[in-house]
């Protein structure tokens, strides 16, 4: 049986791991289908803490994750598929059937966004022009017409921020009425730099010459009329889908399928010794900081409350 199973490899998993390993709790780290995390299809990150000159998400990725070895971290490919936390032995059950058991379990699973699903758009991810982040990519579309795709508080924060830096915010919103609050949409609707593109949804992401993103087919859903909007970046924000349903059965969550931490703690869950970090407890933040915070959080609680029970 093991002192800490986590679950999730990108920075709340692997902050997690480090700290959790120099507590010789010789920590296993479950990795998913996408080690590293959502970091790992972004080109370049400027806003993480001590790289004055940015660094590339993978290799960042790639970096936590060999300081997370150098400590003693093991790690494993699975896919949990249901959990069992009834008992003082915490119980995970893969996919291909194998079981996990641990004393204490560390949940950072990430959340993954939601995606239109149409041509070029997964093509052009990850700093050709397509993104879901206007704090991540926002900054390298200084002066340039981009696309905001969405109609509620998230796509007009979005917009919103990339006034900031961008020339001109087209948003595209399929219907004739913004889903964001009052507050948020009277801000966009009165914005010089945003125009809104009412009853429009988005067909295709085209390509250049050079590769990148040169405009967007969009679509009036009134007239059926087809179009070309030229634009050198494309943000998707129409939300993110936490990845928890494994879990659902034995920790709480919100009506998005968030994790919802208990006693005022961000990363404490109703069952003693196991713990929630990053972008599955978290849906207003979402950022590499924030979630390696919450990782260091949940690895010394884990390591504190392990402690008690000898």
């Amino acid at each position: 049986m093991e002192n800490i199973i986590i679950l999730g490899t990108g920075c709340a998993g692997l902050t997690a791991a480090i700290y959790a390993a120099r507590a010789n709790l010789n920590p296993l780290v479950l990795e998913g289908t996408q080690p590293g995390g959502q970091l790992t299809t972004t080109s370049e990150v400027e806003n993480f803490p001590g790289w004055p000159e940015g660094i590339d998400g993978f290799e960042l990725m790639d970096k936590l994750r060999k300081q997370a070895m150098r400590f003693g971290t093991r790690t494993e490919y699975a896919r949990i598929d249901s959990v069992h936390f009834g008992g003082d032995v915490k119980k995970l059950v893969a996919e291909d059937g194998k079981t996990f058991e641990a004393k204490s379990v560390i949940i950072a699973t990430g959340a993954s966004p939601r995606l239109l699903g149409i041509p070029g758009e997964k093509e052009l991810f990850g700093g050709k022009g397509v993104t879901t982040c206007a704090t991540c990519d926002g900054a390298f579309y200084r002066d340039m017409e981009v696309i905001v795709v969405g109609g509620g508080d998230s796509a007009c924060e979005e917009a919103l921020f990339l006034t900031h830096f961008c020339s001109k915010i087209h948003l595209l919103h399929r219907r004739d009425e913004l889903r964001a609050s009052s507050i948020m949409a009277d801000r966009v609707k009165a914005h010089e730099k945003i125009e809104v593109h009412w009853n429009t949804v988005p067909l295709e992401v085209l390509a250049g010459d050079d590769g990148l993103m040169r405009a967007a087919r969009i679509k009036d859903v009134n007239t059926g009329e087809e179009s070309e909007l030229e634009s050198k970046g494309f943000f998707i924000a129409i939300g993110h889908i936490p990845n928890t349903a494994p879990f659902a059965n034995e920790l709480e969550t919100d009506h998005n399928g968030y994790f919802i931490p208990e006693g005022g703690s961000q990363v404490k869950t109703r069952i003693p010794g196991v713990y929630v970090a990053g972008d599955c407890a978290d849906h207003v933040f979402r950022q590499a900081i924030t979630a390696a915070g919450m990782g260091c959080q949940a690895a010394i609680d884990a390591e504190r409350w392990l402690a008690e029970q000898e």
